[in-house]
């Protein structure tokens, strides 16, 4: 994975080596932003699945996709500064391979069920169809591994 190493010789890599701190506050957003991603998904998830029931479905939906997004975007910014210190080593990393693996079939995921004529009309207050319960389900086991496959990544 030589190709790579160029991105650690880049100034916010390079910022990230040299700076313990800064490496630890980068480290603690990306955690941040993965539990606002996920605390949204898994929300979001469980309220399609029938818990919660007192929550309005439509405006909670449109709420936690756009916390999620959020979310999302921040622990991809983040995440792309902690890769930028070892991208060989990550890339060679099968835990990490496998956390990009999850978190692509997550967004397959994601716009396989937004893109339903199911979730436009959850999001205009119908039930949620089956189709949509399996979307989140599946959801909250891709998520959930995403998850594990990174905390793997430090064990080897």
């Amino acid at each position: 994975m030589d190709w790579l190493e160029p991105l650690s010789q880049t100034y916010p890599a390079r910022a990230l080596i040299l700076s313990p701190t800064l490496y630890l506050l980068v480290n603690a957003a990306h955690i941040m932003a993965i539990g606002v991603l996920f605390g949204a998904i898994l929300s979001l998830d469980l309220r399609i699945l029938g818990l919660a029931r007192m929550l309005p479905l439509a405006p909670t939906a449109v709420y936690l996709s756009r916390v999620a997004a959020t979310g999302l975007g921040l622990a991809m910014l983040t995440g792309l500064g902690l890769f930028s210190v070892r991208p060989g080593e990550y890339a060679a990393n099968p835990a990490f391979l496998a956390k990009l693996a999850l978190i692509a079939l997550g967004l397959i995921n994601i716009l396989a069920v937004h893109l339903t004529p199911a979730w436009r009309a959850t999001v205009r207050g119908a039930e949620p169809t089956k189709v949509l319960r399996v979307g989140a389900a599946m959801s909250i086991l891709i998520w959930g591994g995403a998850i594990i496959a990174g905390r793997w990544i430090g064990f080897i």
